[in-house]
């Protein structure tokens, strides 16, 4: 993880702000990132850090405020292929799966 997105994650959780890590955990094809790129997103959908941005960023991070509200880690998993992608204006042309987890603060 990089300093930046550190930063963040201890400034929301010291505010005890609810927020999520997404981290890009498997590609297969072309994607917009590797595994092991990270991105945070508060509760109130602001982002910090990329996973590719476009339309794969904009799911991740709706299903990233999903998590928040569940509490709930989940993977997501998101389908550039030709067909799918065409149809959502991604150009990649592949797979991606993010795990994305809940970050909570310390009592």
């Amino acid at each position: 993880m990089d300093r930046e997105l550190i930063e963040a994650a201890l400034a929301l959780l010291e505010q005890k702000q609810p927020c999520a890590l997404a981290t890009v955990i498997q590609v297969k094809g072309s994607a917009p990132r590797e595994a092991g790129t990270k991105m945070l997103i508060s509760a109130d959908g602001s982002i910090t850090g990329t996973i590719g941005g476009g339309c794969a960023e904009a799911a991740v991070r709706q299903e990233a405020l999903e998590v928040i509200k569940r509490g709930c880690p989940t993977i997501y998993h998101l389908d550039m292929t030709a067909d799918t992608a065409a149809d959502e204006g991604m150009v990649c042309g592949g797979v991606m799966d993010v795990f994305i987890e809940p970050l909570v603060a310390l009592a």
